[in-house]
């Protein structure tokens, strides 16, 4: 039997193998991987933190080009267990986030504090700050805006 045979057939041992080894599970998946932390109300119900922010867009106005401008964006969690923000992703390098790596209790407040850079910015921008913290979704989008005059 040529080498190219035996590989072909150790091929199709190995794929039968492997279908009968997978088939007592098909379309079964572990129910600890199936959780739906929210009520069909959309109420949260099952201990997670809530990250609620006081408004989730800032407009600037009117910047003249060149011109920083800073905001703080103030939110509760107003859920039941500690929130956590892992990440907070702008749109591009001209904003820039500063927020707290720490746990935040039940209740309370904090804010993620962000700078808008208008250098080589012209006209009407807007920019969206993505939150990603350990909440039911687990992304929240925030926005920034400003009408960017030459000086």
């Amino acid at each position: 039997m040529s080498v190219r045979k035996t590989l072909f057939v150790i091929g199709l041992l190995l794929t039968a193998f492997l279908i009968s080894c997978n088939s007592d599970r098909k379309g079964k998946l572990p129910a600890d991987l199936v959780t739906n932390p929210n009520s069909a109300e959309g109420r949260n119900k099952s201990g997670l933190p809530v990250i609620q922010f006081d408004k989730d867009v800032h407009d600037f106005g009117k910047l003249v080009a060149g011109e920083k401008a800073t905001f703080g964006f103030r939110f509760t969690n107003a859920g039941s267990a500690d929130l956590l923000i892992s990440q907070v992703n702008t749109t591009c390098g001209c904003t820039t986030p500063k927020f707290s790596k720490t746990p935040i209790k039940p209740g309370e407040k904090k804010e993620i504090i962000v700078t808008f850079d208008s250098e080589g910015k012209k006209g009407m921008q807007q920019k969206s700050i993505t939150v990603v913290t350990n909440c039911q979704p687990p992304q929240t989008v925030i926005w920034i805006k400003a009408m960017v005059i030459a000086n």
